[in-house]
């Protein structure tokens, strides 16, 4: 009789799903994914775009909104697209990483369809497989707050997304082979303002009138600096997370980050009748390179005059940190709901569970390979989503992943790590390597409450911020450093935890979180939370044909 009893409630849950995706409002969106040779820094070279564009078309949605994307893939390789940064309710099935779909494939279509769950925020998105990110194939994303939940501050005159990141002359595919062969990525070529050089992107500004810069570094491998040309910037939001407000001079952007800052247009005679650089620099890096766009004023001239800031010092990693750790959540406002985001007090909830891991690298045939916790990620046949979906054996290996970092002789591996729904974890990153790292964790925005330079250890927690930490997706490990989270796993399904810088994902840096509840072992867990079934229009390869 029970198990008639919760088959009900099932279908009941189910029902309510499809109905309460029915009724929200939803954005649809039809993407032309192909090649075009493009002159980029003076270089023809093959770049992917989406409807002839590059960077592709800005994604707009609203929270609570259902989103279908249609992507046609015209390039000769197979293709998948990730949203970086938005949490797609209960559905890693339209995640878009090699670990949860089957690619499309050359000459045909797919269309993902999921809900954003309540949030806000300024994200990307790009392509996952074959690092064909090197070759474009990303844009911008805004997620607006619903009508009746006020933004905590004056609506803007104007918005302008800003994707700067790094840039190589080599072919996407000649890159991907030097990544096989074992040899590391070279030193990029330049940065990008929106795929262009130096001097070819601008920005028109009307004097007295406030923007609002959408900004996320959609590079390879080099942390950026961005700073304007005798104009302060307001920051007001992280991935999702409205913040205290601070000005700021210049702002640390690593890979796969995201921010938000006002700028005020000048007012005076002559500050709104020229032009401003606007820069965007590498930080922490052997070879200085810096990326410029324009701000233009009605009537200026091309050329802006008069001194540039100055960069800050390029190995100064303290400055950097400081500049993190100043960034708090500002508690007083709601997000995507009329609530305040200091609501729910994340540094009361009881810990259920530490996890560790400590990125590294290995040598395999001479190759080089990354690590996390002494294990380098491996594909298996079956995207694991699917795996697990329909029970493969052999696929998934039971705690074959160490949850701490292991003495053992590195390997190769499947990491899949499994975490009970709506446990409360505490994960650290290390990073025991002499260059930074950048995390991101697909599906979850995570509060970052420590970091310091050397070892964790437990008595670091008693420096954790549990008051006002930043909530985000992607954060930054500096070299011999560390970062604590707290994330609560309220979102069920298999979601990448990756390297978001694109070396050391492809070469093995990442595991998966499989975010399963249990009814017969956890009582919290009833089947009205479980995570939406499988599309209709699944993808198939691998064993699943």
């Amino acid at each position: 009789m029970r198990y008639v009893v919760v088959g009900v409630l099932l279908l009941i849950s189910l029902v309510v799903l499809e109905l309460s995706n029915a009724m929200a409002p939803s954005v649809s969106y039809e993407w032309v994914v192909s090649y075009s040779e493009r002159s980029i820094l003076g270089a023809n070279k093959q770049v992917i775009l989406i409807n002839d564009m590059f960077p592709g078309p800005i994604l707009k949605a609203t929270a609570g909104d259902v989103v279908n994307v249609n992507i046609v893939n015209h390039l000769t390789e197979p293709f998948l697209m990730t949203w970086n940064g938005l949490q797609m309710r209960k559905n890693s099935w339209q995640d878009g990483v090699r670990g949860t779909n089957c690619p499309i494939l050359p000459g045909t279509n797919w269309t993902y369809r999921f809900q954003i769950k309540d949030q806000i925020g300024s994200y990307f998105y790009f392509p996952t497989l074959l690092f064909q990110k090197a070759a474009g194939g990303y844009g911008s994303i805004r997620v607006y707050s619903p009508e009746l939940v006020p933004v905590p501050f004056p609506r803007p005159d104007g918005e302008f997304d800003i994707l700067i990141g790094d840039w190589f002359y080599t072919d996407y595919r000649g890159m991907r082979a030097s990544l096989d062969n074992g040899l590391s990525l070279a030193t990029p070529d330049g940065i990008l303002f929106n795929g262009h050089g130096p001097e070819e992107a601008f920005f028109a500004f009307q004097p007295g009138k406030t923007y609002r810069l959408r900004i996320s570094n959609v590079g390879l491998k080099t942390s950026l600096n961005f700073r304007i040309q005798d104009h302060d910037m307001l920051l007001v939001e992280t991935e999702g997370s409205y913040v205290q407000k601070r000005t700021l001079s210049n702002l640390d952007i690593h890979v796969g980050q995201s921010y938000s800052v006002l700028v005020t247009a000048k007012t005076d005679p002559i500050g709104s009748h020229r032009s401003y650089y606007i820069f965007a620099s590498t930080r922490f890096s052997n070879s200085y390179m810096t990326g410029l766009a324009l701000i233009r004023y009605p009537n200026s001239p091309v050329d802006p005059v008069g001194p540039v800031p100055a960069a800050p010092e390029s190995w100064d990693y303290a400055s950097s940190v400081r500049q993190t750790l100043s960034i708090r959540e500002d508690l007083a406002v709601g997000a995507a709901r009329p609530n305040p985001q200091g609501s729910y007090h994340y540094g009361r909830v009881n810990v259920s569970r530490t996890i560790i891991l400590q990125n590294d690298v290995m040598s395999s045939s001479n190759r080089l390979r990354y690590t996390v916790n002494g294990v380098s990620f491996v594909f298996p046949e079956t995207p694991l989503k699917l795996a697990d979906h329909f029970q493969l054996k052999n696929t998934i290996v039971p705690n074959m992943f160490p949850t701490y970092p292991s003495n053992k002789t590195p390997r190769f591996g499947t990491s899949v790590v499994d975490i009970r729904y709506r446990d409360f974890v505490h994960i650290v990153f290390e990073n025991p390597l002499d260059e930074s790292q950048s995390w991101h964790i697909d599906g979850y925005n995570f509060w970052v409450v420590g970091m310091g330079f050397g070892g964790w250890s437990e008595s670091k927690r008693a420096g954790y911020n549990l008051v006002d930490a930043v909530s985000r997706s992607t954060i930054q490990v500096f070299p011999y450093s560390w970062v604590a989270i707290l994330i609560a796993m309220d979102n069920q399904g298999m979601w990448n935890v990756r390297s978001q810088k694109a070396e050391q994902w492809y070469l093995g840096e990442e595991l998966y979180f499989r975010v399963k509840g249990d009814g017969q072992e956890d009582p919290r867990n009833i089947p009205t939370r479980d995570e939406s079934p499988i599309p209709e229009n699944f993808l198939r390869c691998g064993r699943v044909l």
